[in-house]
This record gives C-alpha cells, sequence and structure tokens, in this order.
C-alpha cells in the first residue's frame, strides 16, 4: 500500500516537473528569438529611436514585446496580432449568427473558431508589418536606420515579421496544452518579467533612499490589493433538497455559489491595450498618406500620461470588462442548471427570476471588477505626477504579472488535486479519462 502511494506521488511529480521543463523550454526559445533581429535595420541606431519614445504607446508595445521591438528581432509585433484578431472573432460571434452558431457546436465549432482567429491573426500580422516597413522609412530625424532599402527588405521584414507571430501563437496554444497556465498570458508576461531588471537599473539613478523605501511600501500594497481582489469571492447561497430514505422525507441542504469579484481577469486591461495600439497603428499608417495636423495632434493625445488615452483606455477597460464576462458565464444558462440540478436561491423563485437576480449580481461585480482594473493600470501614472518617483512598469503590467502568478499557482494546485480524484476513482473501478 505505501509503494502504491509512493508511485502515485511520483507520477504526479513527474508530470507537473515535464510541464515545468516543458514551460520553461518554451520561454527559452521566445527570449532567444527576441534577439534574432530582422535582416537590413541597424540595430544601433533604432535604439535612439526608442529613446526618443519614452512615454508614448509605443513603448508599452514594445515591454509586451520583451523588447523584441526595440531591437527589431522577428517577435517584435508579439502576441498582439492575435489578441486584436481574438478582439474581433469574438465581436463576430455576438454580431453574425454564422458564428454564435459555431460556438454552440461543441468541439468542432471551438476548432473552425481557432482557425478563423488564426486567419485574421495572419491578415491583422501582415498589416501591422507592413505599417513597421513604411515608419521605418519614414523617420527622417534617425539617419541610416534601414542599412539598405529595397524589394528584398520588404519581403524579408514581412516574412519575418509574420513568421515571428504565427510562431508565438502556435507557441501560447502549446504551452496551455502541455505547460502551465494561459499560453497567450505567459507569453507577454515572460516579455514584462524580462524588462523589469533593465527597467529597474535604468530608474535607479533617480531614486535616493528614502524614495526607493516609499516606491516599495507602494508596490508592497498594490500586489496585496490585487491578490486580495484576485481570491475574492461573492458568494450566493443557495439551497437544495436531499432525499432521505423514504421518498416521503426531505432535508435541505445549504450551500453557496462563489462568483469571483473579478471575473474578467487581466483580459480587459490587455484588450484596451491591444485596441489602443491598433487605433495608433491605422493614425500613423493613414498620416503618411493623408497629411493633415489633426491626425499628429491626435497622436500627441494619445499618450500614456495624456488625457485622451485615459479616457480611452478607461471607456475599453469598461466595455471589454462587461464583454468578456457576457462571454464566459451565461446567467440564463447558470439559473437552468441550477434548476434541473433541484437547486435554488431562497426567496428567489427559479427560472427567470434566478436569472435576473444572477444577472444583476454579475453586472455590480462586473462594474467593481472594471473600476480595480482601471485604478491599478492608472496608479502608477498618478505615482509618477503626484510624487515624482519614477515607477519601473504600468500598471497594466503589474496586473498581468500578479495575476499570472496566481494563475499559474491554481492550475498547480488543480493538476494535484485531478491526480487524486484520478487515484481515488481508480480505486473505486471507475473509468476517468482526461
Amino acid at each position: 500500500m505505501i509503494n502504491k502511494n509512493m508511485n502515485k506521488k511520483k507520477l504526479e511529480i513527474f508530470e507537473l516537473k515535464s510541464r515545468f521543463i516543458f514551460l520553461i523550454f518554451s520561454l527559452i526559445i521566445f527570449r532567444i528569438g527576441s534577439f534574432i533581429p530582422i535582416p537590413g535595420i541597424n540595430i544601433f541606431n533604432l535604439k535612439k529611436l526608442f529613446e526618443k519614445q519614452k512615454g508614448t504607446i509605443i513603448e508599452i508595445f514594445n515591454i509586451f514585446s520583451g523588447g523584441g521591438l526595440s531591437r527589431a528581432s522577428i517577435f517584435s509585433l508579439g502576441i498582439m496580432p492575435y489578441i486584436s484578431a481574438s478582439i474581433i472573432i469574438q465581436l463576430l460571434s455576438l454580431t453574425i449568427s454564422y458564428f454564435s452558431d459555431l460556438k454552440k457546436e461543441g468541439e468542432y465549432g471551438k476548432r473552425k473558431l481557432n482557425n478563423y482567429t488564426s486567419y485574421m491573426t495572419l491578415i491583422i500580422a501582415i498589416f501591422q508589418s507592413i505599417f513597421f516597413i513604411i515608419s521605418i522609412n519614414n523617420i527622417n530625424f534617425i539617419k541610416n536606420l534601414v542599412i539598405k532599402s529595397g524589394l528584398y527588405f520588404y519581403i524579408t521584414t514581412i516574412i519575418s515579421l509574420v513568421s515571428g507571430t504565427m510562431f508565438l501563437m502556435w507557441l501560447g496554444e502549446k504551452i496551455t496544452e502541455r505547460g502551465i497556465g494561459n499560453g497567450i498570458s505567459t507569453i507577454i508576461f515572460a516579455g514584462i518579467a524580462a524588462e523589469i531588471p533593465k527597467n529597474i537599473f535604468n530608474n535607479i539613478k533617480y531614486i535616493n533612499i528614502i524614495n526607493m523605501i516609499l516606491l516599495s511600501i507602494i508596490i508592497f500594497f498594490i500586489i496585496y490589493f490585487v491578490v486580495f481582489i484576485e481570491y475574492g469571492q461573492r458568494r450566493i447561497f443557495v439551497s437544495y433538497a436531499q432525499n432521505k430514505k423514504s421518498h416521503r422525507f426531505y432535508s435541505i441542504k445549504n450551500t453557496h455559489l462563489p462568483l469571483k469579484i473579478n471575473i474578467a481577469g487581466v483580459i480587459p486591461a490587455i484588450f484596451a491595450s491591444s485596441i489602443i495600439l491598433f487605433i495608433t497603428t491605422i493614425i500613423s499608417w493613414l498620416k503618411n498618406f493623408i497629411f493633415l495636423d489633426f491626425l499628429n495632434i491626435f497622436l500627441i493625445y494619445l499618450k500614456p500620461n495624456k488625457i485622451l488615452y485615459i479616457f480611452l483606455y478607461i471607456f475599453f477597460v469598461i466595455f471589454f470588462s462587461f464583454f468578456y464576462t457576457k462571454l464566459i458565464f451565461s446567467s440564463r444558462e447558470t439559473a437552468d442548471n441550477l434548476k434541473k440540478s433541484g437547486v435554488f436561491i431562497p426567496g428567489i423563485r427559479p427560472g427567470e427570476k434566478t436569472a435576473k437576480y444572477l444577472n444583476l449580481i454579475i453586472n455590480r461585480l462586473t462594474f467593481f471588477g472594471a473600476i480595480y482594473i482601471i485604478f491599478i493600470c492608472l496608479i502608477p501614472e498618478l505615482i509618477k505626477n503626484i510624487i515624482n518617483i519614477p515607477f519601473f512598469f504600468g500598471g497594466t503590467s503589474l496586473l498581468i504579472v500578479v495575476v499570472t502568478i496566481i494563475d499559474y499557482l491554481n492550475q498547480i494546485n488543480t493538476l494535484l488535486i485531478s491526480n487524486k480524484y484520478e487515484s481515488i476513482l481508480k480505486k473505486a473501478n471507475i473509468n476517468f479519462k482526461k
């Protein structure tokens, strides 16, 4: 009996270890790829360009790509085209009946939607790579940025950037399948985490001991607040009838339905940043063909510390909080499942009344979650402006890092628990399939 338990523990450790090894190996590949440059670009002159782009949306995009954009690597576009494609497909699934029907067709529909997302990613990646070439060629204040422009440079750059994005999309799917955590969030997390030491080194000279202590306290409380909210739950008490030996007697058993305070997680912050970046890309591309002054003014006010950026960010975070919550949680479906299971909320009639009650609670939680994301993502800008202390990375980056680590811990715990349940089911001679 002892030997059997030891063997089960060894299997659990082996599976967890294999997932960790695959995750680490994937991240090493990602980091190596972020240092492989596109042929034909002067990297040293490109660094001068990014020094002049501090405080703009380009800097945020560079952080998300793990510094790949500043090095003109094959992973310069990062995973953002895939995120933009996911947003478009999900919006289409709410507005076009064909896509909404695919969502209801189970595994087949999921594969078809994933294929459409891949095609859309390819189109957006091609569009952004063309914009990248146009922008590089039209920069006049940095000389010799492109070593030799021409058709060969255009073709190699587009192929390199598009291939890099498609590879990252594939790598993210494999991490989700064979690694730990969500693959796309992991790639973004790796890019942000890789830039933290560099940002600390660049800003350490501006901070004295008192400011360092103050900044450490602020960061500690922000992280504590994020962890507190992410683990927070709104418990809805429910009851269900339990049969006794005789059909004439019933007992009411009480339990609760747990709902996360921040149901949408970090997705609204990522989607909001991605959409603003997409808007900036389109405007920057248009201004090369349509010489209008208001486009330049629009780009100036789209910097992270400007009012237009803040307004758009708040709008998109609230929109995607409600949008994504509706995608992953259906009040009507939950109410129907509770009714079929003989579960009811005390004082609320099953069916339509329960759906309305759940919808009311979800809307309140989603609004609170959106305000929480906005607060965490914009507070670094307030710190910079109020107490004049440089913050190492933005609030969006901080939120992604903390939430991703929490997801890792939760999935590790889930893997260990599922292995224990699997052994219990095997003891009971019940077929268990993953």
